[in-house]
């Protein structure tokens, strides 16, 4: 997992979404639109991150042949597959790293125009 990812499931995080302080998110940015519209494209990433992660370990397992070792690897893959089914959805990550700060974002339309001389 990325580290920022690893950072967030190292807290205690928990897969029930809590009541927040949507004021708080609006002043953060200015906009409660762009709060949300930040959470989710940052919760896409993250769970596109996870994704590649669990895809990359399952691939460890593919195997073109049949054989009685494949029971031992199921498991292993169940067990993998567990962990990550385990972990905070990637919306409950995003706004968690939003509200302490932690996600850099930029508003292209609002940033000053450069001169063209």
């Amino acid at each position: 997992m990325s580290n920022s990812i690893k950072k967030l499931q190292s807290q205690v995080m928990t897969n029930v979404a809590e009541p927040r302080n949507v004021e708080a998110m609006k002043n953060q940015v200015g906009s409660t639109y762009e709060a949300i519209a930040i959470i989710a494209k940052r919760s896409t990433q993250i769970a596109s991150q996870i994704r590649e992660e669990l895809h990359s370990k399952l691939e460890e397992f593919a195997s073109s042949s049949d054989n009685l070792e494949e029971i031992h690897e199921n498991r292993e893959q169940i067990e993998i597959s567990k962990h990550y089914e385990k972990l905070a959805h990637p919306t409950l990550m995003a706004t968690e790293e939003f509200l302490e700060e932690k996600v850099y974002y930029r508003n292209p339309s609002k940033e000053a125009p450069k001169p063209l001389f």
